[in-house]
């Protein structure tokens, strides 16, 4: 008898697993109204319970983080557009683990991807191989590319730390130091 090993193929897009760090962020909601992400958004409900302790510290920059992140949540949970689903299961293997391993093991179970910022967590589901989608190198590979001599132009508004310098911004945030640039503010 031959021996035949059958691959397992899934249909459709992955679900995407959020991690605190990108619903704290915001940008996940701008990319997923651009329908560029299309797939089944899941929102552990330990990440929840991550963001409402955050949203209840007594430090107020983390509370305001913290509450960034219930609103961005909400704004998520309301757009129809959106198949957002809040994952209730806990999983046997989840016990004991942190949250960012949760993340880790509900991707692995889910077949699917996380949506994180955080380097660590970034290596540490690659190290489990689960895929990861980073927003930051996202958002990095759609920076305008310069070449060296291109010419273009810049708003100096403000003097930079050496003499003579000025410092000016890209469309994208990107921070330039102009030589020669302070007689141009």
């Amino acid at each position: 008898i031959p021996y035949v090993e059958f691959a397992k193929e899934v249909k459709g897009l992955k679900p995407l697993v959020l991690d605190t760090s990108v619903v704290i962020d915001g940008r996940v909601a701008d990319l997923v109204e651009t329908k560029v992400l299309d797939n089944q958004l899941i929102m552990p409900r330990f990440v929840i319970g991550e963001l409402q302790g955050i949203a209840d510290s007594s430090d107020k920059l983390r509370r305001g983080r913290g509450r960034r992140g219930l609103d961005i949540l909400n704004r998520l949970k309301n757009d129809a557009s959106v198949d957002l689903v809040v994952y209730d299961r806990e999983l046997p293997e989840f016990a004991g683990q942190p949250v960012d391993m949760k993340l880790v093991l509900l991707a692995k179970h889910l077949e699917g991807k996380v949506v994180t910022n955080d380097y660590n967590l970034n290596k540490v589901a690659k190290l489990h191989g689960v895929g990861v989608i980073n927003l930051n190198d996202i958002a990095n590979s759609l920076k305008p590319v310069y070449l060296p001599g291109e010419n273009f132009n810049v708003r100096v508004i403000k003097a930079g730390e050496e003499a003579g310098q000025g410092i000016g911004y890209l469309d994208d945030g990107t921070m330039i130091v102009i030589e020669g640039g302070r007689d141009h503010i």
